[in-house]
């Protein structure tokens, strides 16, 4: 395909994107996949998928919240809880809590939070966002939806609504997904299990 024709392709991409995603914020985003994943669907719009099913990611990476360069393949070996969050997102504020607690006790048992901060046009609300409720991990900016058009292959389990949670396994692997506004019971039962893996 020629750059003329994906620059034409792109704003339409990003538009339906933007669709999807504003039809999901604030009602707990029941939307679900199509096409072939091989997941198993779980209860409450959380997905699992088994070991032997499980795709990589495409690359995500950025600039950060506060400018600094993240690269989420730097950090294969670990679990790594992605949380797509936008400050303008009532059910984002609602979780929010319960991710800053569950990353601060997860973190010695290998497991690294980071944020994709989206459809905020300026870091200074999403910075805010992150000092009112004690978000020490980083969060990758992207505001107009890059990274969750780019970041994952078609077919795997990828965010489609605000907020989605994306846990990858330790060998960087989609292992998990929520559509929803999660409590921290619901985050523990969707990380706890891969910590165990082996």
């Amino acid at each position: 395909m020629s750059l003329s024709r994906i620059r034409a392709a792109l704003p339409v991409t990003l538009v339906t994107l933007g669709a999807l995603l504003l039809s999901a914020c604030g009602d707990g985003g029941a939307s679900g996949g199509g096409g072939q994943t091989n997941y198993i669907a779980g209860d409450g719009g959380i997905s699992t998928v088994p070991k032997q099913d499980r795709r990589l990611p495409n690359e995500l990476k950025g600039e950060t919240l506060d400018g600094k360069q993240l690269d989420i393949a730097h950090l294969k070996g670990k679990v790594v809880v992605m949380n797509v969050w936008g400050s303008w997102c009532p059910p984002c504020r609602a979780e929010a809590p319960a991710f800053a607690k569950v990353a601060k006790e997860t973190k010695a048992e290998g497991v690294e939070f980071v944020g994709i901060n989206t459809r905020d046009a300026k870091r200074e609300p999403a910075i805010a966002f992150e000092k009112n409720y004690s978000v020490e991990y980083p969060s990758l900016y992207d505001p107009i939806g890059k990274l969750l058009v780019n970041g994952f292959p078609k077919g795997s389990l990828n965010p489609q609504t605000i907020p989605s949670t994306i846990v990858l396994d330790r060998d960087g692997k989609v292992a998990a997904r929520a559509l929803k506004a999660l409590s921290e019971e619901d985050l523990r039962d969707m990380i706890d299990p891969l910590i165990r893996e082996k």
